[in-house]
């Protein structure tokens, strides 16, 4: 005799949160190229590259311009390694830098929404490997993240599909709703950028996180709650915000300059 049919579970909702300027301040891949840089898998051009990416992204935030052009230099840094090589940078990059960038706010709503049961996803344009490594550190269930191609253990160079970005945000976390049963209209959603608002407008519950001037208005004009957890108010935030972007590039020029030096001192010494 058959056995009866198991009851459908009823859809539960989920928590999805944006990384960068979200959960940790800054853009995490510049942390990561910079410890790729430290252990020679680029050049001082590079890093310094990266390092003024990363002060416009303090500065003004990101933009789809700027994330194209991080993602095709990554991916040619690391065409040829391995992904255990990269892997085990990220886990170092973690501990050393990422932990000590987290904003403590957003890390306690991510305890939230992780002792109430829900399902937590962090969706960033980050490669899903480093992505993945940051969610297990934070206890949360799994990345949607940038995926690099790599053939029997080694990147290629190339990506698979699209960079997570946008609407392409919008587009996983909606197939993962599908596929895993989460009710999205009961679902909640964090991000800075208004890049992330493809995100944001496909769950019942969005909510900026330390949000951009332009997702900040947005917010404002539909009356979504805001959190913001980078200082004691906007002023005082974004002056924090401005010193540590020129410090940052006023780092990495200097990186380059010694650099120079020691390339002067080698061929006239």
């Amino acid at each position: 005799m058959p056995s009866p049919a198991e009851p459908a579970r009823p859809a539960q909702g989920a928590a999805f949160f944006d990384v960068d300027n979200t959960i940790i301040r800054g853009a995490s891949a510049f942390h990561l190229a910079r410890a790729l840089y430290q252990r020679r898998f680029f050049g001082t051009l590079d890093l310094l590259r990266f390092g003024l990416i990363q002060a416009k992204y303090l500065l003004f935030g990101e933009s789809r311009t700027q994330i194209e052009t991080v993602r095709s230099k990554a991916l040619a840094l690391i065409g040829g390694r391995s992904v255990a090589e990269i892997t085990a940078v990220g886990e170092e990059v973690y501990d050393t830098v990422l932990e000590l960038r987290i904003f403590p706010g957003t890390k306690r709503l991510l305890d939230e929404h992780v002792a109430a049961g829900d399902q937590v996803w962090l969706v960033t344009a980050t490669p899903v490997e480093i992505g993945g490594l940051i969610a297990r550190r934070l206890g949360a269930t799994g990345c949607l993240g940038t995926i690099a191609e790599h053939v029997d253990g080694f990147y290629t160079g190339r990506l698979v599909g699209d960079l997570m970005h946008g609407e392409a945000k919008a587009a996983a976390v909606r197939e993962l709703a599908e596929r895993e049963g989460i009710d999205l209209s009961a679902s909640y959603a964090y991000g800075d950028s208004l890049n992330d608002l493809p995100m944001m407008r496909s769950v019942g519950h969005p909510c900026p996180i330390n949000p951009d001037a332009r997702l900040r208005r947005y917010a404002k004009k539909v009356g979504w709650p805001i959190r913001e957890f980078r200082g004691r108010g906007q002023r005082v935030a974004g002056r924090g915000v401005r010193t540590a972007s020129w410090a940052g590039a006023a780092w990495v020029a200097g990186l380059v300059l010694r650099a120079a030096q020691r390339r002067i001192r080698g061929r006239w010494g």
